[in-house]
């Protein structure tokens, strides 16, 4: 005697993940093909490719896009086991969120203000004060990136930010 079991139609593993996919993939669609060129300018002679102000952006939405795309397929196809899934998210205490958007207010009010490695060096204390950092030297990368981002955007990348106030 056999059993024929109907099959079932395909179950959505997680609901989250696929939300958030398809709103990073709406993000991503209007980045890539609306934005980016309607919005930023190419200048007619380009000697590199890689000189255009586009590069960036599009590096950035094809990565969204193609991440939004495996997020879909995750929270489709993945089986999410409630007690084995790494990917539970445990909420801090409300005072590391506050911690969190102070930092952020703190470097867009004072990004202009007193710098960009200043108001960095500011806003990455803060977020290792809201996660707590025990180990000593990681609190001189708060100084070391923060410095690198800059001057990596500002040398190489020839975006002008303001560095220092004096």
């Amino acid at each position: 005697m056999t059993t024929t079991d109907p099959k079932p139609g395909r179950k959505i593993e997680d609901t989250g993940d696929v939300l958030t996919g398809l709103v990073l993939l709406v993000c991503s669609t209007i980045l890539l093909f609306y934005l980016i060129p309607n919005f930023i300018s190419e200048p007619p002679i380009l000697q590199n490719p890689m000189m255009s102000p586009r590069w960036l952006p599009r590096i950035v939405g094809g990565l969204m896009l193609g991440f939004s795309v495996l997020l879909i397929f995750q929270g489709i196809f993945v089986e999410s086991k409630t007690e084995t899934d790494e990917r539970n998210v445990i909420k801090g205490p409300w005072q590391r969120f506050a911690l969190m958007l102070l930092g952020l207010l703190v470097y867009v009010a004072l990004f202009e203000a007193i710098g960009a490695i200043i108001a960095g060096i500011l806003a990455t204390l803060i977020l290792f004060v809201a996660h707590p950092v025990r180990t000593w030297w990681v609190y001189s990368l708060a100084f070391v990136f923060p410095t690198g981002v800059a001057l990596v955007f500002v040398e190489v990348m020839n975006v002008p930010l303001p560095l220092m106030p004096f």
